[in-house]
């Protein structure tokens, strides 16, 4: 029996039309969901909080866009429940299905055929003095950027508690693979195939033109200690954000969990590059 967890991005009409046509797939088989509350609300049918989908849920059926996908890799965090993306927005990296295709890959499910496909997680943690005062994950990237008033960030870079560099930034860009086709790429970096096990500091507008993005082993530990700036903010996934002060020290990993996608047929990457990149056009 499979537990199918159910989430949507809120307030889109588009994705309550898609489950109930999933939900009209689901009858019959030997299964249960669980829709998140707010979804299920509009549906008039019983919903689960958001946070306890991934501790009832075998696999997660997620409605929306990359934005919808990358909170629900967040929240799904270690308990390594996969995670299947329907797309119902506009570019669509990340998510496996468009919402026309899931009536004929529904059964892939309940199949042995489908398979999955692991990436890295990011972990940030910022100390203030001697005391950590944030811990979070992050899917696509945590990023160091500026207020729109502020001036340049000055920052202390180490990697492996080696000093490497001082920059001075509009911001910094710490990538995982998958997420270096969204921020980092606008910034100059460079794509990484989604599965490496790698990452990515891209320096936003450094004062050096000499400043370049560097891939680095997810073995390694990057530390960006803050010398002085104004309205600094750290963010992750373009989602979650934190004020930061000068001094403050951010130290970001590769997390001790993956995050796993449900993977129903053979994806091509590179084909979803030149769709989604316009390349050769």
């Amino acid at each position: 029996m499979k537990k199918i967890g159910i989430i949507a991005k809120k307030g889109e009409h588009g994705a309550v039309k898609a489950i109930k046509e999933l939900i009209r797939l689901l009858k019959g088989k030997e299964c249960k969901f669980f829709v998140e509350n707010n979804t299920a609300s509009i549906l008039k049918i019983s919903g689960y909080p958001l946070n306890n989908i991934p501790l009832v849920s075998d696999v997660i059926i997620v409605f929306g866009g990359d934005g919808t996908l990358l909170s629900v890799a967040r929240l799904v965090g270690d308990s390594g429940v996969p995670i299947l993306g329907v797309n119902l927005g506009g570019l669509g990296f990340i998510t496996e299905l468009g919402r026309d295709e899931v009536r004929n890959n529904i059964e892939m499910i309940f199949s042995e055929e489908c398979c999955f496909e692991e990436r890295i997680m990011l972990l940030a943690d910022v100390y203030r003095g001697r005391k950590r005062i944030i811990r979070h994950n992050a899917f696509n990237d945590v990023v160091l950027n500026k207020s729109a008033l502020s001036r340049m960030i000055e920052l202390d870079i180490r990697i492996n508690n080696q000093y490497v560099t001082a920059f001075r930034v509009d911001g910094l860009i710490v990538s995982s693979p998958t997420g270096s086709t969204g921020h980092s790429l606008s910034a100059g970096g460079p794509i990484l195939y989604p599965t490496l096990e790698s990452f990515l500091m891209t320096p936003i507008c450094p004062h050096a033109l000499t400043s370049r993005p560097i891939v680095l082993p997810d073995t390694f530990t990057l530390e960006a200690a803050i010398k002085s700036g104004d309205n600094v903010y750290l963010t992750l996934d373009g989602q979650v954000g934190f004020p930061l002060k000068a001094k403050d020290k951010i130290k970001i990993r590769k997390a001790d969990y993956k995050t796993k996608f449900l993977v129903l047929h053979n994806r091509d990457y590179f084909r979803v590059l030149r769709t989604k990149l316009k390349w050769g056009e």
